[in-house]
């Protein structure tokens, strides 16, 4: 069915490639779109705001786990219209397609799958469908199967989307009473809606009866479908009721006017230029442009070409007639496509081609009847007339010569006319012809005589110069013997001998796929065999004594195959001149063989479904292909854990339901499976056994299985596809299509521990089980009550010993009596009018507990209750009852859990007494009140001095490093505002850039913050409006570290509003955005497996103006600690710059990791010495810029792609690199292993990095560059040596305890430009380089770049994105660099 659908849609293509930049700026998408395996391919959907055909998403696994977050920013909002179905089948991380399709608004169902418009099955991930915009679907059903954790299915009234609901399936999803929908406004007591897609997106519901609304609720124009813009106008519609017209929703098309695809209306010039294949246009008939005459009808050709897009009704039965042909050409036969009788004669003559056999049939097999003659001459491709499968009358109402109604000369490769067991042929006048078909047996000629009904006697020296070069009559070759395999098969077969055996050349064997035994050596044969039959050459064996014999390999398991075997011999054509040629000789007769069994294709229809709380019964249908008989299976089982976000929730909110659990009961949709009851006087009510099926119902439950058998088809045709040459298949859940069974039954489905509160218990890891049997069902036992499991089933060939891909259910266990109760008995503790409760947890409650019920009262009173959560008990381990007035209580306690209510405990009880008046003594008050004063005063004089000498400690030492503890706030970090303050009123924002770390990025206007500039286009980063002082002081402190920055390479801060709210700080503005993300956007489209690289000289610059703004915060003793493309920016002329810090941290938050439950480790691009101790120097920057280069080469990838991060973590501690990228330069590999040296002594610093390549930067980077500045100086260095890089040994690494204290003496560098002076002169000039040292470093380097000394990360501080900078009480050294 899909290959007719494809074929339907390319015929639309040619057409529409003509017009389609002309209708809607190319927003009609089509015709029909597939966008599988790889979800870069959505790009397709950008411009799209109609798909004019289907939208099929498949087959999209999430090997790095990053789909969700991917999902997350995708989006196509043009997208409103699909004119034919929607199917999404196995796509992974997709959680909703709110994101994805937010405007999606009708599904046409003009061309349906299966009878549905809508089809969403084994999405293993979604939640919720979430199409909140989604109107109408006009035609067709809804399919949604199989989605273990879809909800919001029963909070959708589909009713309002779908004209009938009777034909929709929803099945297998996650249980209803499982879901806890909340629809908007509920949590807060203000409910907005009672149906709705997801719990921020209510279902609109139109009032204006069989008219769209807007989305306010006002009605549309009658001829508007879905939804509109403006109300009552035709030209503001999402989509139209019936044809859109220029813009315009129209009743029917205008004259002059054709429907098409039954949305819109077109031009007769458009519906001429949208044609077949085969290039038959496409026809007009009752005012709509179609592919073909509808039957009864054929076109109109009586009046020429001007007229022949028309349709004229046939007289009985349609025959397409057509005029006599010459056929020497395919294209030639191509003109009769769907004649069934030619008028005339049929002349073939075709020398030469490849698979005319195949070309002929598809253009020439409907020909019936030839009223003349038929002649074919010199087609020396040609080896059969099967071609011609339906031809059944020749008339001979004009012979050849008078004489012949069929003949046949000079065919040199003709062999076989038709099989006569199965082909009629009736010639009514005329007689035969064949001469100079040299391979053409007299017997081939006999039978046609006998069939055609000729009347006349067969003279066989009529025909004498036919046969010459065939085995007519020869030996017939016999096969001695035969070894299969799964995918091959061993031949062996009897030798040989002609007269002289040096005639002999070699065999030459044939073989196909054969389902039936019905095949003849010349079934779609042409002369090179090359179309249907595949050909192995044979040579003889070295041996005559031995048989020959052929191995024939990469053949389908349990196939059957037709084979036969020819020899090659030479024969004497001239004796006089000893010329000779090649001949086939004897040859075998067809036989058939079937290759081994191998592993089977997956089991279908696997359903599962529980009998008590300990046991699952499975059961399933057999692999569509077994691939042998000897079938078994493999179940593996394994229990799953609950919901995370159930213990999360405090269920003892009156706004959440619990949510209830229902354990698998093996009913289908189609089955009630509430009990019924008979009314009977002064009986009870009985429930009854389930009514008998009707005929309807076993009609429908026939249809299901249908279409699941349909649907399972068509998932092979997509999955198993050709795919391009070295890319390996990925499977969807980490297992092989067909794959050893030791292997299969290792486990691949690890779970990753994640992060966990004390209320949340850490992921647990549950093992796989297994069983293998041979019935199509079984019982699992042992299971844990109310638990459920996930259920792998693969199918296995007992021969083979292999198995298929997994199938794949969950299913629960049914709840376990008394497992919900309370164990052992309830204690108290009384404290004066409040009392403590003590209870157990069960010890195996049925999924998880929920929430306690307490139900206390006094004496006769009523009784309280009490509702105590989860969380509180966890925390707790019982409650607290307060305001109790005195008397005796009884109290009692019951759990609830997943699966309802347990049992109450025995009520205890307990007593609360009268609080005694207690005595007050004033004058022991009077003088106890001036020593607490005293000490009072103390405290604050203390706290005041020790304060002020910790603040003078800690200002002014010049040093500029990452702070050890940034989350830290004390009044010397206040911000005070300066020369840096920005009046508002110069201020003026434009357009929302992006999310920072503190609050929304924006772009803007600033005026005189550049001199010489009225104003200047800038980026203004701000805080939220909700943050917190500590939050506003830490932002304006974040932009106080890029006051003392100016540098061409590093971003500039331009100024800052702290006065008023809210608080604003003015950067530079880079247009390009971040390095990561212009990067990905040089990524191809079409070919993403080949990424194109920029040239070298290109990544050279970048690499040179990142390292020049890195040298210079060295040089200013700054530690960046998270240098990597995310962080770098770029520029409007495409220079490449340091970025402002922290902005980026939000953005890119996947990129990091949390430790121990610490802050953010961008461990990815860390150096092994910053991963073991917390030491991050510069050093460790230059690690992190070889990464940065690693980004480049590869576009921005993600380094240690496949890697979890606590792996990553371990791979590099223990000396793991990166591999080379695909296509990188050698020279900038070798400088990415030149940073990554495991010793950081070893490591270059950035400005030997500079030096190493300035001879390839650009001219421009002398004038703007740290590196060639005056405030830089450098003295003359050695370069490093590329080609040498090799040779470095990788000494152990120092412990970081071995740095040795910043001399008091050294004072940082000025800055790289003019306004560096403001800055504070060095107290002494700076140390110079020892002359005794081999490799002399810059001033800067020499100065011992500052380093900051972390904790490990068990004991280290929360991790901060580069904040700023800010001093702290020491800076240490760094050893130089002695890479070169």
């Amino acid at each position: 069915m899909r290959s007719s659908k494809q074929r339907r849609y390319w015929t639309l293509f040619s057409g529409l490639v003509l017009v389609l930049s002309t209708l809607c700026h190319g927003e009609i998408c089509g015709p029909g779109i597939d966008i599988g395996n790889d979800i870069g391919n959505f790009k397709r959907l950008e411009n799209c705001t109609v798909i004019e055909g289907y939208l099929q998403i498949l087959l999209i696994g999430d090997k790095n786990s990053n789909n969700q977050e991917v999902f997350r920013t995708l989006s196509f909002p043009k997208l409103t219209m699909i004119t034919d179905y929607l199917l999404l089948f196995r796509v992974s991380g997709l959680e909703s397609l709110s994101t994805l399709f937010p405007n999606l608004a009708v599904i046409r169902g003009r061309n349906l799958f299966y009878n549905c418009a809508l089809v969403i099955f084994e999405l293993t991930s979604l939640k919720d469908i979430g199409l909140y915009n989604l109107r109408n679907i006009t035609r067709g059903a809804i399919r949604i199967e199989k989605n273990p954790e879809l909800c919001y299915l029963d909070s959708v009234d589909w009713s309002l989307i779908l004209d009938a609901e009777l034909n929709n399936f929803i099945d297998g999803n996650k249980q209803s009473k499982e879901c806890g929908n909340v629809c908007p406004g509920i949590m807060e007591d203000n409910s907005q809606c009672t149906r709705c897609w997801t719990s921020n997106h209510c279902q609109k519901v139109c009032r204006c009866g069989q008219r769209a609304c807007t989305d306010s609720g006002q009605c549309c124009h009658p001829q508007c479908l879905g939804s509109c813009s403006v109300p009552d106008s035709d030209r503001a519609c999402a989509a139209c009721q019936n044809y859109n017209h220029e813009g315009r929703c129209v009743e029917d098309c205008p004259p002059g006017t054709y429907k098409f695809e039954g949305w819109r209306c077109i031009t007769r010039d458009f519906c001429s230029k949208v044609h077949l294949p085969d290039y038959d246009r496409f026809v007009i008939h009752a005012g709509e442009c179609i592919s073909d005459c509808p039957p009864g009808f054929t076109r109109d050709e009586s009046h020429g070409v001007s007229v022949s897009m028309l349709c004229t009704a046939c007289d009985g039965p349609c025959d397409k007639i057509c005029d006599e042909k010459v056929i020497d050409s395919v294209d030639a036969a191509q003109s009769l496509k769907g004649c069934t009788v030619i008028k005339g004669n049929l002349h073939i003559n075709i020398r030469r081609g490849t698979n005319i056999a195949s070309e002929l049939e598809n253009f020439l097999g409907l020909i019936k009847t030839v009223t003349g003659y038929i002649k074919i001459r010199s087609s020396h491709t040609l080896t059969s007339l099967s071609f011609l499968k339906s031809l059944r009358y020749i008339h001979g109402e004009e012979l050849w010569d008078n004489t012949y109604a069929f003949a046949a000369l000079d065919n040199q490769h003709l062999q076989l006319l038709w099989d006569w067991s199965q082909h009629n042929l009736t010639i009514s006048e005329g007689k035969l012809y064949f001469r100079l078909n040299p391979k053409l047996c007299m017997s081939e000629i006999r039978k046609m005589w006998a069939k055609t009904g000729i009347k006349d006697n067969f003279v066989e020296r009529d025909f004498r110069n036919n046969g010459d070069r065939a085995s007519c009559g020869t030996k017939i070759l016999k096969f001695t013997s035969n070894n299969t395999r799964s995918n091959q098969i061993k031949l062996m077969w009897e030798s040989y001998r002609p007269s002289d055996s040096r005639d002999l050349v070699n065999f030459i064997v044939y073989y196909k796929e054969a389902p039936f035994q019905n095949i003849t050596e010349f079934d779609g044969q042409d002369s090179c065999g090359s179309d249907s039959w595949d050909m192995v050459n044979v040579d003889l064996p070295d041996e005559k004594i031995l048989n020959p014999g052929v191995v024939l390999s990469t053949l389908k398991p349990w196939t059957q195959y037709a084979i036969f075997v020819k020899a090659v011999t030479l024969i004497v054509e001239d004796r006089d001149r000893d010329k000779d040629r090649l001949h086939l000789g004897p040859q075998s007769e067809v036989v058939y063989i079937r290759t081994k069994p191998s592993a089977p294709s997956m089991p279908v229809d696997i359903r599962a479904y529980a009998n008590s709380s300990s046991k699952l019964v499975v059961r399933w249908a057999p692999p569509l292909a077994p691939n042998g008989n000897n079938t078994y299976y493999v179940l593996r089982w394994k229990q799953q854990g609950e919901d995370r976000e159930l213990y999360q929730h405090n269920y003892c909110s009156k706004e959440l339901k619990i949510p209830v659990r229902v354990s698998a009961t093996g009913l289908t949709d189609t089955e009630d499976t509430k009990p019924t009851y008979h009314e009977t006087g002064g009986r009870d009510k009985t429930p009854c056994c389930p009514c008998p099926k009707t005929e309807e119902d076993l009609k429908r439950i026939e249809d299901d299985i249908y279409y699941r058998k349909a649907f399972e088809n068509f998932l092979h045709n997509a999955i198993f596809t050709p795919r391009p040459p070295d890319r390996r298949r990925r499977d969807l859940f980490g297992v092989a299509n067909v794959t050893s069974i030791h292997t299969l039954l290792a486990g691949h489905w690890n779970l990753t521990e994640g992060n966990f509160s004390d209320d949340e218990p850490p992921r647990r890891e549950f093992s796989f089980l297994e069983r293998k049997v041979k019935e199509r069902h079984i019982e699992i036992t042992g299971l844990q009550p109310f638990t459920v499991y996930r259920i792998d089933l693969h199918a296995c060939n007992e021969e083979v010993r292999h198995c298929s891909a997994a199938a794949f259910v969950f299913s629960r266990t049914k709840a376990a009596e008394k497992a919900d109760d309370i164990p052992g008995s309830v204690t108290w503790e009384g404290q004066e009018d409040s009392v403590f409760l003590k209870w157990p947890e069960p010890d195996k409650p049925n999924g998880l507990i929920m929430l306690y019920e307490i139900q206390y009262r006094l004496g006769t009173e009523p009784e309280k209750h009490e509702c105590v959560s989860r969380q509180h008990y966890r925390k707790h381990k019982g409650v607290k009852l307060s305001n109790l007035g005195p008397g005796n209580y009884s109290v009692r306690v019951r759990a609830t859990s997943l699966a309802g209510n347990g049992s109450w405990t025995e009520p205890i009880a307990f007593s609360v007494h009268q609080l005694e008046q207690s005595s007050y003594d004033p004058v022991m008050f009077i003088a106890i009140l001036p020593a607490l004063l005293l000490i009072a005063g103390l405290v604050v004089f203390g706290y005041t001095w020790m304060n002020k000498n910790r603040n003078n400690d800690r200002l002014g030492n010049g040093v500029l490093y990452a702070s050890v503890n940034p989350e830290y706030f004390s009044a010397a970090e206040m911000y005070v505002p300066d020369e840096w303050e920005v009046e508002r009123e110069k201020i003026t924002m434009c357009r929302e850039l992006g999310q920072g770390s503190f609050g929304m990025v924006y772009e803007g206007i600033a005026k005189g913050v550049v001199k010489d500039e009225p104003e200047t286009r800038v980026a203004i980063k701000t805080v939220n409006e909700s943050a917190s002082l500590h939050e506003r002081i830490e932002f304006l402190n974040e932009a106080s570290v890029m006051k003392e920055f100016n540098c061409h390479h590093v971003v500039r801060l331009l100024g800052v509003v702290s006065q008023g709210q809210p608080t604003l700080v003015i950067m530079e503005l880079m247009t390009r955005g971040d390095l990561k993300s212009y990067l990905r956007s040089l990524r191809s489209v079409e070919n993403t497996s080949s990424l194109p690289l920029p040239p070298l000289k290109k990544m050279i610059q970048m690499a040179g103006e990142i390292a020049d703004g890195m040298a210079y915060l060295n040089a200013n003793k700054f530690v960046h600690r998270d240098l990597a493309a995310r962080n770098c920016m770029v520029a409007e002329d495409f220079t490449v710059k340091i970025g402002d810090f922290g902005m980026t941290r939000d953005i890119y938050e996947t990129d990091y990791y949390r430790k121990g439950g610490k802050g953010l480790l961008p461990v990815r691009w860390m150096s092994p010495e910053s991963l073991k101790d917390g030491v991050f120097t510069t050093n460790s920057d230059v690690w992190s810029f070889g990464v940065v280069l690693w980004e480049i080469a590869t576009l921005a990838e993600q380094p240690y792609q496949g890697m979890s991060n606590e792996q990553v973590l371990r791979f590099v501690m223990e000396g793991g690199l990166l591999d080379k990228p695909d296509n990188c330069p050698d020279m900038l590999f070798e400088l990415m292993r030149m940073c990554w040296q495991y010793n950081p002594k070893m490591r270059p610093s950035f400005l030997e990095i500079i030096s190493s390549i300035k001879e390839d930067l650009e001219a421009g980077f002398k004038e703007t560059s740290f590196f060639y500045s005056e405030e830089n100086k450098p003295p003359d260095t050695e370069e490093l040596d590329m080609e040498n890089v090799g040779t470095m040994e990788n000494v152990p690494l120092e412990p970081s305890s071995s740095l040795q204290p910043l001399a008091p003496s050294i004072s940082p560098p000025q800055q790289c430009t003019a306004a560096a002076q403001s800055c504070s002169t060095p107290s002494s000039p700076p140390s110079s380089p020892s002359s005794t040292d081999k490799h002399p470093l810059p001033t800067s380097a020499a100065n011992g770049p500052s380093m900051v000394l972390r904790g490990p990360f068990e004991e280290g501080q929360p991790y901060a994105h580069m904040n700023g900078g800010r001093k702290n009480d020491r800076a240490l050294p760094l050893p130089q660099s002695s890479a070169c």
